[in-house]
C-alpha cells in the first residue's frame, strides 16, 4: 500500500463516506454518476494504483495485480468501453490473494454474482459478458482520467453506494478535518429539525424564498 495515508485515516474516510468527503473538499473530486458499485453495500478507501489499458484488452490487469501492494485500489482507465468485461471472478480471486482492496474501472466487468459473493468492492460503468484479448501494452502508476477527474498514483479513493470521490494524497488530513466538521454541523441540524426547525431556516434560505415570492 502506497504510504499516502495511514490505516486509521483510511478507516475515517471510508466511514465518513464519498458524499461527505466530496463536499468537504470543496465539491471536487467526484467521479461521474455512471461509476457505481456492483454491490451497493460495499465501502472502500485506499490509495490508487493506476492502470491505463486498451479497450477490450486486459493484459495490463493481469500485470497490475502482480505489481499492486496490499491495500491498493486498482484504478483502471479502460476508456469507458462497454462491449467487453475485462475483469471477472478469476482476477478477483487473484486480487484478493495479494490483498488488493478493490477495483475502480472505467468500463465493464463480468461474473458479478461471484464477485459480490466474494465480497470484493468493484465500481464500474456496467456489466458485459463479452471477453477480451490479452495482447496490448499499457501503463501502470501514471495519471489517468475518468470523466473530468484526474487521478494520480497514491491519491485516495473513497467509494460507497453514493459513488466515488478522489482525495489528493497531500490533502488527506485537511479533508478529514473538514469532513468531521461537516458531520458535526449536520448532526446539530438533525437535532434542530427534531426540535421543530425547518431546513430553510437552518440554511439561511428564508430571504431567498421571500424574494422569490415563496412565503
Amino acid at each position: 500500500m502506497t504510504a499516502t495515508a495511514n490505516q486509521e485515516q483510511l478507516n475515517q474516510l471510508r466511514d465518513l463516506g464519498a458524499a461527505t468527503v466530496y463536499e468537504s473538499q470543496g465539491a471536487k473530486g467526484a467521479l461521474d454518476h455512471g461509476m457505481k458499485p456492483i454491490d451497493p453495500t460495499v465501502r472502500l478507501a485506499g490509495p490508487a494504483f493506476t492502470v491505463d489499458c486498451r479497450p477490450a484488452d486486459n493484459l495490463m490487469l493481469h500485470y497490475a495485480v502482480q505489481k499492486a501492494q496490499p491495500g491498493d485500489v486498482l484504478v483502471v482507465d479502460a476508456k469507458g468501453f462497454m462491449e467487453a468485461g475485462p475483469w471477472g471472478d478469476v482476477l478477483t480471486i487473484q486480487a484478493m490473494k495479494v490483498g488488493i482492496a478493490g477495483l475502480v474501472i472505467n468500463g465493464c466487468v463480468r461474473d458479478a454474482n461471484l464477485i459480490i459473493e466474494l465480497g470484493f468492492p468493484v465500481f464500474c460503468r456496467g456489466l458485459s459478458i463479452k471477453g477480451t484479448a490479452k495482447n496490448q501494452p499499457g501503463k501502470v502508476n501514471v495519471p489517468v482520467s475518468i470523466g473530468d477527474v484526474l487521478i494520480h498514483p497514491g491519491d485516495i479513493i473513497v467509494g460507497d453506494r453514493d459513488g466515488l470521490a478522489v482525495v489528493p494524497q497531500g490533502e488527506v488530513e485537511s479533508v478529514i478535518a473538514a469532513s468531521l466538521a461537516r458531520e458535526e454541523k449536520e448532526e446539530k441540524q438533525r437535532e434542530a429539525i427534531a426540535q421543530g426547525s425547518f431546513t430553510s431556516d437552518l440554511l439561511g434560505l428564508t430571504d431567498t424564498l421571500r424574494r422569490l415570492g415563496l412565503t
